[in-house]
């Protein structure tokens, strides 16, 4: 039989029967696990044999979890976290120590940006931005010390896009891990290991989820690399509880079909944007007009499912046409069902400078778009009613 596809790998990879011929596998809510004897218990902590001893180290809710999203990854080895920044922080400190330094695309979510900035330089682990958009710099900012490349592509809020190939290959030539945040994207519609990457990061919260029911993260990758930051969880304790475990896997069997129709209605959005003259710009990697459509179309199968455009008028008119939603949610969140619309300078990249948010594309009346699964025509109308509204509260 062939490799079975995409969609059915989602839906099929199940744990074991429990014996009671359920269809859906069930939730696995224990901290402990029991031995059968006293060299049992011994085997297992001595990773002799493969097993459950604590659901702090493992469970099998959350192992069926990690076993679909690997597949989808095609991952050789992934764990489950609590959340997709204690998945982020754990992807690092599991594999870097004092004098390691990482170099990052400059266009980093803010908790990412505050890792760099804030904690590990706590423990002597430093850092350099290297421009997304210019390959030269990335080379030359290769330090004697430099353990990790960081990326994430498309970049949160900006959805600028670094070339995967590219940088695999650097990576490669240096020796050094490459570590992709692949949570805009999703597994459904990129695959960074295939072009090179060591380690891929997901805010499960996000798409995976996609109901914005839960908290959630994954690392998966090479299994030599996994087997470190394992060893950093199992004894600092980002643990996924067994039943958000249970809701991410039963998620990822309607990923597709998801994702499918995120990026239907972000493209129509995006694209109903463009030609709108109250709009200044806008962002869709899948847009002729995005600087990297050819990238783009080159390393994923869809554009995604967020779009960012900057109303005219500035940061007033920009907080007026959030007030005037009428539908919309304004949230931090993405990747939900629901339509969600965040303003990134002021919340999920607050912590960073103005120079600092300018510098990777952060413009004061920049709106960030997670398109939902509504009926388009819904999204589009309460979007033009607000830009109605908004223009008439700025002009009087």
């Amino acid at each position: 039989m062939n490799q079975e596809h995409f969609e059915t790998q989602a839906i099929r990879t199940q744990t074991s029967n429990g014996g009671h011929r359920e269809h859906s596998t069930p939730i696995h809510m224990t901290s402990s696990f029991t031995f059968e004897t006293a060299e049992h218990a011994r085997a297992l902590f001595n990773d002799e044999i493969q097993g459950n001893i604590y659901t702090r180290f493992s469970n099998p809710t959350n192992n069926e979890f990690i076993e679909k999203l690997c597949l989808l990854e095609e991952a050789e080895d992934g764990i489950a976290t609590a959340s997709g920044m204690s998945a982020m922080f754990s992807s690092m400190a599991g594999l870097l120590k004092s004098g390691d330094h990482i170099l990052a695309s400059r266009s980093v979510f803010g908790s990412t940006h505050q890792l760099f900035t804030q904690v590990f330089p706590k423990w002597g682990i430093t850092h350099t931005y290297a421009d997304i958009d210019n390959q030269d710099e990335w080379e030359l900012k290769i330090q004697e010390n430099t353990k990790m490349i960081f990326a994430e592509t498309p970049s949160n809020p900006a959805l600028d896009l670094i070339d995967l190939e590219w940088l695999g290959q650097l990576a490669k030539k240096h020796d050094l891990i490459l570590n992709i945040d692949n949570c805009f994207a999703t597994p459904y519609l990129q695959q960074p290991i295939k072009w090179g990457a060591d380690i891929v990061t997901h805010s499960a919260t996000k798409y995976i989820d996609g109901q914005g029911r839960t908290i959630g993260g994954a690392i998966v990758g090479r299994k030599d690399l996994i087997k470190e930051i394992r060893f950093f969880a199992r004894h600092s304790g980002p643990a996924l509880s067994p039943f958000n475990g249970w809701v991410l896997s039963k998620s990822l069997e309607t990923l597709a079909i998801r994702m499918e129709r995120h990026c239907e209605n972000a493209l129509t959005l995006a694209t109903f944007l463009q030609n709108h003259e109250e709009i200044e710009s806008v962002k869709y990697p899948f847009l002729h007009s995005h600087k990297n459509y050819k990238l783009a179309k080159k390393q994923m199968k869809l554009g995604g499912g967020i779009v960012t455009f900057e109303v005219k008028g500035g940061l007033e008119r920009g907080k007026n046409f959030l007030n005037s939603l009428k539908m919309l949610s304004l949230t931090a969140n993405l990747g939900d069902t629901r339509t969600t619309v965040t303003h990134s300078a002021s919340t999920t990249h607050a912590k960073l400078s103005e120079e600092e948010r300018l510098e990777v594309g952060i413009l004061p009346g920049l709106v960030r778009v997670s398109v939902g699964l509504e009926n388009i025509n819904d999204i589009i109308g309460d979007i033009e009613f607000a830009l109605n509204k908004s223009k008439e509260l700025t002009l009087a």
